[in-house]
């Protein structure tokens, strides 16, 4: 994928390879719901999952429309704690908890992340970088979400 940093796409292109990727993501999902017996483990993908669709929703509809629309929103990414450094990153078994789900999610929208960036910084200085920095903003919204259930769940002192 490193040949994706160097190319700047048209917008069609660049919309088509966001919604490939949130669909993948969405696949993933649905893959590990049916895996997991756990129901806190499957409730919180099920909500990771729809996020997914969601966006690839909007990203279908921003096809259909020519534009991603009002990108007056939030388009610089949040700070998240990088809990995908210290988490292991591993697949999810039938016996896997929500503790191991929600991991599992960190990793899912970490790699989204850093697929966005890599598009944001191949289009550097275009029209293009505008939809991608939106798209990364709105993931870095996602994880940090995901390690904010973390942290209140799993991190405390309690």
């Amino acid at each position: 994928m490193s040949d994706t940093a160097q190319v700047c796409y048209t917008f069609e292109a660049a919309v088509e390879m966001a919604v490939k990727m949130e669909e993948e993501g969405f696949r993933h999902y649905l893959s590990a719901i049916r895996t997991v017996r756990n129901r806190g483990a499957q409730e919180l993908l099920r909500e990771a999952a729809l996020d997914e669709l969601e966006h690839k929703h909007q990203l279908e509809k921003a096809l259909l429309e020519g534009s991603m629309g009002d990108a007056s929103g939030l388009s610089r990414p949040v700070p998240t704690m990088n809990l995908n450094y210290v988490l292991a990153k591993k697949e999810l078994t039938s016996a896997s908890d929500a503790r191991e789900a929600l991991a599992y999610a960190i990793h899912l929208e970490s790699g989204s992340i850093d697929f966005y960036k890599r598009m944001a910084s191949g289009c550097a200085g275009a029209p293009m970088e505008g939809l991608f920095n939106k798209l990364l903003a709105d993931e870095s919204r996602h994880l940090q979400t995901l390690e904010d259930l973390y942290d209140e769940h799993f991190l405390t002192e309690n």
